[in-house]
């Protein structure tokens, strides 16, 4: 019999955002791959604990990867750092899912917000079902990403009627809105570009930890909130010891 491995989307931080194919996902697995970032952030293992325990009346068998460091951070060469960290991640997978998933079992990866959306795990489970000696199949269950997330926090659409949304890293948006769009979801900021773009004529729409009970919301003319958001971003990161963030920004 094939193995099956399922990613399930588990929404942006609200553990009431698990959807009922979710719920009968995490119901028929057989071992649970968890995901354990640097730093160890306990709240996100947390949160998945928390998932599993009140959609699941039986023990669920966990196995720990540990995440490989990100260099990117602070490398000048950040496509060859991710494609680095990505051959490590699939080195580690791949072992473990050999070794601890067995004949006709289903394994699975509860995977933050959405998986198709900015998210590795896609990616590097389709290589390693490539890679594998035996048949794996995949399914993934889609979640409530950020994206949507911060837009039903701010109650906006995201598009304008007859108008183009682009969804890119912040990186990206260093160089300016792109041409011929009004609308831009920025994500994966880990330095505030926001604050550095010109803002003549921008509107944002900030949110941190969304669907969180740490839940922060800033909204308003670019020019005027950026420095509020940047001491709101700082105080959080203070505070909690990490920050997932992301914005629109709107032409008006």
């Amino acid at each position: 019999m094939a193995r099956e491995l399922v990613l399930i989307g588990i929404g942006a931080g609200n553990t009431d955002w698990v959807t009922q194919a979710a719920v009968k996902a995490i119901q028929r697995l057989d071992v649970l791959f968890v995901v354990v970032k640097e730093k160890d952030l306990d709240e996100f293992v947390e949160v998945r604990r928390r998932i599993v325990a009140e959609h699941r009346d039986r023990p669920l068998r966990t196995v720990e990867l540990h995440d490989p460091p990100r260099p990117w951070r602070s490398t000048p060469d950040y496509p060859a750092a991710v494609r680095t960290w990505r051959t490590q991640r699939l080195a580690q997978w791949g072992q473990a899912v050999a070794a601890e998933l067995g004949e006709g079992q289903t394994g699975g990866f509860l995977v933050w917000g959405d998986p198709s959306l900015y998210e590795s795990t896609l990616a590097i489970v389709k290589q390693l079902v490539a890679a594998a000696e035996t048949e794996i199949s995949v399914q993934v269950i889609p979640g409530i990403s950020s994206v949507m997330a911060l837009a039903a926090a701010h109650q906006i659409p995201l598009n304008r009627q007859g108008r183009a949304v682009v969804i890119e890293p912040a990186r990206l948006l260093a160089e300016g809105m792109p041409e011929g769009t009004d609308d831009v979801v920025a994500m994966l900021d880990g330095h505030q570009t926001f604050a550095s773009i010109d803002p003549e004529g921008l509107d944002i729409y900030w949110g941190a930890y969304l669907g969180s009970p740490d839940q922060i919301l800033v909204h308003g003319d670019l020019a005027t909130v950026r420095q509020e958001i940047l001491e709101v971003r700082a105080a959080a990161v203070d505070r909690k010891g990490w920050i997932f963030d992301t914005y629109l920004i709107r032409r008006r």
